[in-house]
């Protein structure tokens, strides 16, 4: 007999009938097994940020293992056809709400619901919003962890901060060795969710010090305090009109400008949720073209919609389009597709925070009541290939730029997410450019009886969503199981974080080109020689 290794497993020379039989049982079974993890998606054209080829991808088990021309898989694998699709990386949508509480409700998509309407569009991923259970970080943490029990696909979690002290600081970096790389802080809702300048600096110095990413919900809470006042009490309006007259752009643009310098004073990089108008896109433009670490984020509402809608005579069709900051006018839209396709946002988000009809009606005498959110975790990838990519402003490439490429670096889960490449994850979408379809509440897949994109009529679809090596959806058929989603923690340090400090120094040497500091001072003596006769300002006179 023969011994295998140290575990006293004995084979005998001449094996038993039973024996070969057990054996080549097993070799079968492993041999399905194995070609049953395979998936092989044939004939298109795999596109990435940086480029695209007609190529083949292999997938094994949950990661891909070859990307090129004529792959062959195992006797048995599936195989996937994608003659004239592109084939992409599955979309990545940083900003969502599932089960939130909010304004006396709570947010009709769960971790179930909100993540299969995702796996039909074509998201494999997303960052959702944990709150804090009465400031308290840890509390809301547990909380939220419970919620995504119910999850389908990968999920990773923001944190926000609503309130500074000790203990705050210190649970950011509990948080952070959770898998935690970003904290968001609530410019805007006074009285329940706002921070003051105070409190966002501390966030800030926090964050630089833990190599997490700062994030701000950019509107002047004090200034938005006063428009709904004035506009529900002085000009008399109730309707969800009066949401975006009390919140206009200027709101938003000071806000993003005053966390953008704030940002600058500490040295850190910032990422601009929700980027809805000109005001707040010119900051940030302004930022970057210095030379400033800033992200900005659009939205797939505010790149098809305009505010006109908030003015529709029926309540419920128009209380479904109030989020904040608001749905902003046509030269809005456009500007921001225009900085999109030009690389000055980044990335597109959905801050998905769905409510049903019902639920808005709570605002139905005063628009200051209405749940503030929309949905779009099912319809973004659509929107965006057809307001950037069909309009003839992007290229695919750039699609898979704007849908997770940049995510997936912003939040440092780049290459494993965000590219079809050997060892990322096999999260894959194959979008047939010539299917149409329309979206509507009467095909959707998450929890809302309404959907703000109704009649919405498109060239391009998501055909094939693969999710970690499985097939979620095809042939219109979703296929998910509740509790299969996983958690997945995000590196602290990112790519906006390199070379940070270098940075901060050429700052300062061109700010203050007086030498090192802190200056190295002696105090002069009656013999000593000083050189205190020379002037303070050269050789020029005051004149």
């Amino acid at each position: 007999s023969r011994n295998f290794g140290d575990k006293g497993f004995q084979m005998p020379s001449v094996p038993s009938p039973l024996a070969v039989t057990y054996l080549l049982s097993s070799c079968l079974c492993i041999l399905l097994a194995s070609a049953e993890n395979y998936i092989l998606i044939k004939g298109g054209t795999v596109v990435n940020h940086d480029g695209q080829v007609h190529a083949d991808v292999l997938i094994r088990g949950e990661h891909i293992e070859a990307v090129g021309p004529d792959l062959k898989a195992p006797a048995g694998a599936k195989v996937i056809n994608a003659t004239g699709s592109y084939v992409m990386p599955g979309g990545i949508d940083p900003h969502t709400h599932l089960d939130m509480p909010f304004m006396g409700t709570t947010t009709c998509d769960d971790f179930y619901s909100g993540q299969a309407a995702a796996l039909a569009g074509g998201t494999t991923m997303h960052i959702d919003f944990a709150l804090p259970v009465d400031h308290d970080l840890m509390a809301g943490w547990e909380l939220w962890q419970e919620k995504a029990k119910a999850s389908v696909m990968d999920y990773s979690f923001h944190m926000a901060v609503t309130r500074w002290n000790k203990k705050t600081s210190a649970d950011m970096g509990r948080l952070a060795e959770q898998g935690v790389n970003s904290f968001k802080f609530f410019m805007a809702y006074k009285g329940a969710l706002q921070v003051s300048d105070e409190e966002l600096l501390e966030g800030l110095a926090r964050c630089k010090e833990l190599g997490a990413l700062p994030m701000v919900h950019a509107e002047n809470g004090d200034a938005v305090a006063y428009g709904q006042r004035y506009v529900y009490e002085e000009m008399g309006v109730t309707g969800p009109e009066g949401h975006p007259l009390s919140r206009p752009a200027v709101v938003e643009g000071e806000a993003t400008g005053r966390a953008i310098r704030l940002a600058r004073l500490v040295n850190v990089p910032l990422y601009v949720v929700h980027v809805m108008s000109i005001d707040a896109m010119q900051e940030v433009a302004a930022a970057r073209e210095a030379g400033q670490r800033v992200i900005g984020e659009p939205v797939a509402s505010a790149l098809a919609l305009d505010d006109s809608r908030l003015w529709h005579r029926n309540f419920s069709l128009a209380a479904q389009y109030v989020m904040s900051p608001p749905i902003r006018s046509a030269p809005h839209r456009r500007a921001l597709k225009k900085a999109l396709a030009g690389g000055v946002l980044s990335h597109v988000a959905t801050d998905h925070a769905s409510f049903t009809s019902a639920q808005k009606e709570a605002g139905r005498h005063d628009f200051r009541l209405i749940p503030n959110g929309v949905h779009g975790l099912e319809e973004r990838m659509h929107v965006v290939w057809n307001e950037m990519v069909n309009s003839g402003l992007s290229s695919p490439s750039d699609y898979v730029r704007m849908t997770s490429a940049a995510a997936a670096q912003t939040f440092n889960v780049y290459p494993r997410k965000g590219r079809i490449a050997p060892g990322s994850d096999a999260d894959i979408v194959v979008l047939d450019p010539l299917k149409e379809h329309t979206l509507s509440a009467a095909t959707h897949h998450h929890n809302n009886d309404l959907n703000i994109y109704e009649g919405y009529r498109m060239r391009g679809q998501v055909v094939v969503t693969v999710s970690r090596g499985r097939v979620v959806w095809e042939g219109g058929v979703l296929s998910v199981e509740r509790g299969s989603g996983r958690f997945l923690p995000l590196p602290l340090q990112g790519p906006l974080f390199a070379g940070l400090e270098m940075q901060r120094h050429r700052v300062l040497e061109h700010e203050f080109p007086y030498g090192k500091v802190p200056v190295e001072r002696h105090t002069c003596g009656a013999d000593d020689q000083c050189d205190a006769h020379l002037p303070m300002f050269g050789h020029e006179s005051w004149a």
